[in-house]
């Protein structure tokens, strides 16, 4: 099976088109105000709209009430919620049922006890993402997209009967290392294909697609 790539926090029309084109099967778009990835819903309809049916449009929330979501499917078509924040299982579930996409739950990890919240969301979720979680005394760290990255082997031989991606600090440099020492079969990149936060580069996005591409 080949590795699958999903861009995250894309916000403008070059950025989606170099992620499609590369090969991306999953573009994210961020819904949590005070990333520098935020994009509203009107631009959120505008970019998931330059996607073919193929690529999957994933929004990502971060404790999001009932009316930011509903705003953002008003204008806006998704095929799966990425949820960053706190969100207990009974939540997960709950907007399962009540939006109708499907859910993937990020498990923030830091050492091997991260992993053992896993089996919480089995039944909740749809997916699963492992991504790294920041030091207590990070300035201004948000939930994700810190360019922090995990201890890979954590995730070596173990089996989960959910899909999973891997994120945290990937680029086009270290995917394919990060690859063969987890087996992860999905990688998710934002801050690794970024001059600065918030501004994605295309080529870099390009980059890092050939790279997931020839991953092993």
């Amino acid at each position: 099976m080949s590795v699958q790539a999903k861009i995250c926090g894309l916000n403008n029309p070059a950025t989606v088109r170099a992620a499609v084109d590369g090969g991306a099967a999953f573009i994210g778009l961020v819904f949590y105000p005070p990333s520098p990835r935020a994009v509203t819903p009107d631009q959120a309809a505008e970019l998931a709209a330059l996607a073919p049916a193929r690529v999957g449009k994933v929004g990502l929330f971060v404790d999001a009430d009932d009316d930011a979501i509903d705003a953002v499917l008003a204008t806006t078509t998704l095929d799966m919620l990425q949820l960053h924040g706190g969100e207990s299982p009974e939540r997960v579930a709950e907007l399962r049922k009540r939006t109708g996409l499907k859910v993937m739950k990020v498990i923030k990890v830091a050492g091997p006890a991260d992993l053992e919240e896993a089996p919480a969301w089995y039944a909740a979720a749809d997916w699963l993402m492992f991504d790294a979680r920041p030091p207590k005394d990070m300035k201004n760290a948000l939930p994700g997209g810190n360019a922090l990255a995990f201890d890979w082997l954590l995730l070596k031989d173990r089996e989960f009967p959910l899909p999973w991606m891997l994120a945290g600090g990937l680029n086009a440099g270290n995917v394919a290392e990060a690859v063969r020492l987890s087996g992860a079969r999905y990688v998710d990149t934002s801050s690794g294909v970024e001059d600065k936060p918030g501004v994605k580069n295309p080529d870099k996005i390009r980059q890092f697609l050939k790279a997931v591409a020839a991953a092993r």
